[in-house]
């Protein structure tokens, strides 16, 4: 284990944190909103309680994998190969976890799009209340961008304590952010619309990632926040039409 102190009067230490807090802060949009798409699905008196638990155990799961690093750097070796492709364990996680997500996404989308269809609900029929089974798939999402997150860190910088300092840090900002964020989704229909497709190509580019073909991230969220700032706008103008109507009315 690296000693804290020394790290604390070096520059390059710092640039390498806050260069992290920003990379985990960003990898973590994507755990967050699905959290608040899960649990907007459960009762209104059990979700906060879901999304605390479900950001809860990225913290713990993300701090659990932080003391393997000599394991997790292992997860990046081949375990098998397939038509001349290798696959590590990293790839096997990313695309398991990418083809949950596309599947989630799309059921959910399906659900939307036509919703006399109950028994196509993200989280299944009679499940859509059950609280546990909210818990069991965060916990599945939260091992998938867990692993990624770590191994980004691994990457990044060769000091644990920093490593720790932007994932809690990162996690803090999810858990202040859940909630608002969640509200946010619930009262604009069209913005659920747009965080599953989010969550969707978010899904694909996992499924890539572990087959083998690097999708550069910068690409991926300059495509959401455009996404998002078109969908802004047009929140703009539906809300000045309303007052318009309003006004001649």
């Amino acid at each position: 284990m690296d000693s804290i102190v020394p790290l604390l009067t070096d520059p390059a230490a710092w640039v390498a944190l806050v260069t992290l807090i920003v990379m985990e802060v960003v990898l973590g949009i994507d755990n967050l909103i699905f959290i608040s798409i899960l649990t907007n699905k459960l009762p209104e008196n059990q979700r906060e309680k879901a999304r605390k638990i479900g950001i809860g155990l990225a913290l713990v799961m993300r701090l659990g994998l932080l003391g393997t690093v000599a394991w997790i750097v292992q997860l990046t070796e081949p375990v098998f190969e397939l038509f001349g492709q290798g696959f590590s364990w990293k790839d096997i996680i990313l695309i398991v976890g990418g083809l949950f997500l596309v599947w989630k996404a799309t059921k959910e989308i399906h659900h939307n799009v036509d919703p006399e269809d109950h028994k196509e609900d993200m989280v299944g029929g009679a499940a859509i209340n059950s609280f546990s089974s909210a818990i069991v798939q965060i916990l599945l999402l939260d091992l998938v961008f867990s692993v990624d997150s770590i191994i980004t860190a691994v990457g990044m910088t060769p000091h644990v304590p920093i490593m720790v300092v932007a994932v809690v840090f990162a996690v803090t900002v999810m858990l202040l952010a859940a909630t608002p964020l969640a509200n946010f989704i619930e009262k604009n229909p069209t913005i659920v619309m747009l965080a599953l497709a989010f969550l969707l190509m978010i899904g694909t580019t996992l499924i890539a990632e572990g087959m083998g073909f690097h999708v550069p991230k910068g690409y991926v969220y300059a495509a959401m926040a455009f996404s998002a700032l078109v969908e802004v706008l047009n929140m703009i103008s539906r809300n000045a039409r309303k007052k318009k109507k309003g006004t001649v009315h």
